[in-house]
């Protein structure tokens, strides 16, 4: 996974994001049950009423054609802008009431079950219908379930931009809003490496410093600025996001065995002798057997090679024990939905690309845009990506308890 971001900085002819990264197990998101949430008044979402029935939650929303205020606007908080009726409501709350934001994706999660329930029932109740009218009921079907994967898809993302807001961190808004006058891209005032750090675990944060170094080198602080295609950038960032995912379920599974203590190698001294013992001789065999390995060929800006920038990682040499088959195993996003929102909100972030493919079957990168960004832009990009990522894999695994959508 590092070894593809970093190559797709790097080639012109990178391919766009696949699908499959390495993943583990499940989880559920800890959001806080609030009993007896109420919100008055938000305005301009119309007179609506949520009610969760299995807690005394209520969340009330109503509308005075009298008040003239408008409403701050989602774009300020994320660079997606949900367009389905429950994500432009959920959207809304999001901008003024954040905190509530939970409640309100369980009750719209509640009706969304409740809808399928229903579409399931009918099928089974209606009369035999003519040829005419199979197509018509098949076209209908289609169209709702095409509507609540959209619902469903922008719940997540809501979910996902709630915990960035919690957590006191800014998305990058879209590239398009942020050039200035020289055409650099990378003007964000403020410094959140600390606050993003924290939310991953020590290990964890150990294997992203890995990531980061693996992609920029020994540049990562430099504010030299630079011309980069932004093709590449959009590659590396989605690769990011991927990335997070995937060290967000391997992370899950690497903390419940050291609690229950039944880490492959036992105690805190074997282990540290695991990981110097790993990280110290790749081979030929391990870089083909496991994929993470394969950053050890990696390019990258660094002078001195990417066996100089990775350093002994506990998490690493946990994922490296695993055989080959068991990785592969996770090597997948878990939904369409999740990985519907890792492609929409990177083209929402960088522009949709323009990739033409040669007779040849490489990418025409003539037409390809270029960005003036700084590493240390680059570097507040990827971290901000991994950290999506690894709230991506919470909250889909949060939805899932409350309304059922992963297949794998």
């Amino acid at each position: 996974m590092e070894a593809a971001a970093a190559t797709a900085l790097l080639s012109p002819a990178a391919a766009a994001p696949s699908r499959r990264v390495a993943a583990l197990g499940a989880t559920s998101l800890p959001f806080p049950r609030r009993r007896g949430v109420a919100l008055g008044s938000v305005k301009g979402l119309g007179r609506q009423q949520l009610t969760c029935r299995r807690r005394s939650s209520v969340v009330r929303a109503s509308w005075s054609p009298s008040e003239p205020e408008s409403l701050p606007s989602s774009s300020s908080i994320a660079p997606l802008q949900m367009e389905s009726p429950v994500g432009q409501f959920l959207s809304q709350i999001l901008a003024t009431h954040p905190h509530l934001l939970p409640a309100a994706a369980e009750q719209q999660l509640e009706q969304l079950q409740t809808d399928r329930d229903a579409a399931k029932e009918d099928g089974g109740d209606k009369p035999t219908p003519s040829d005419g009218d199979i197509v018509l009921y098949r076209r209908i079907a289609e169209v709702k379930e095409k509507e609540r994967k959209r619902a469903l898809e922008e719940i997540l993302y809501a979910l996902v931009v709630q915990k960035f807001v919690e957590a006191g961190v800014s998305l990058v808004p879209a590239l398009s809003h942020s050039i200035n006058s020289s055409g650099r891209v990378d003007q964000w005032a403020e410094s959140v490496e600390g606050k993003l750090e924290k939310l991953h675990s020590q290990e964890a944060y150990e294997m992203i410093e890995n990531h980061l170094a693996l992609i920029l080198g020994q540049r990562q602080a430099d504010a030299t600025v630079a011309a980069i295609s932004k093709l590449r950038v959009g590659q590396v960032y989605a690769a990011s996001v991927m990335y997070g995912y995937f060290l967000k379920r391997v992370d899950k599974r690497f903390q419940l065995e050291k609690s229950m203590k039944t880490l492959p190698w036992g105690s805190e001294g074997d282990m540290l002798n695991q990981v110097m013992t790993t990280d110290s001789r790749p081979s030929a065999q391990t870089s083909t057997s496991h994929p993470e390995m394969a950053s050890w060929t990696s390019p990258n800006f660094s002078a001195g090679g990417p066996s100089q920038s990775v350093k002994p990682c506990r998490l690493r040499s946990y994922v490296m024990s695993f055989d080959s088959d068991t990785l592969q195993s996770y090597a997948t996003i878990r939904s369409k939905e999740a990985f519907g929102i890792i492609e929409k909100h990177t083209e929402a972030l960088f522009g949709k690309p323009e990739i033409v493919i040669t007779p040849e079957g490489t990418v025409d990168s003539s037409k390809d845009e270029h960005v003036r960004i700084s590493f240390a832009g680059l570097r507040r990009l990827i971290l901000e990506a991994v950290t999506f990522g690894s709230f991506l894999w919470d909250v889909e695994s949060f939805v899932d308890s409350r309304y059922h959508f992963v297949v794998n």
